[in-house]
């Protein structure tokens, strides 16, 4: 018996999850180990530590890329499907 072939429409929504779930993924994993490395790892204490300042100044342009990638994949998905409803409902 074959398969159902997937729509275009169906491969676009599973790709744009996959793509959702790895920049997910990469973005969880990448601010978990920054914060162990801040957290759990010994550093001296009368000065911030040059591991510390260069973890924070990584972090931030980090975190701005990613939920930037993911905000666009997320709005540029529901865009076109609005656009689709409104066909639909002419």
């Amino acid at each position: 018996m074959p398969r159902k072939r997937y729509t275009n429409e169906e491969l676009k929504a599973r790709l744009i999850v996959v793509v959702g779930v790895g920049l997910t993924v990469s973005f969880v994993a990448a601010i978990l180990s920054l914060l162990y490395g801040l957290l759990f790892v010994v550093q001296p204490i009368p000065d911030v530590s040059p591991n510390d300042e260069a973890a924070w100044s990584l972090l931030s342009p980090m975190v701005l890329f990613l939920t930037g990638a993911l905000s666009g994949v997320l709005a540029s998905n529901g865009l076109k499907d609005k656009k689709q409803k409104e066909e639909t409902d002419a």
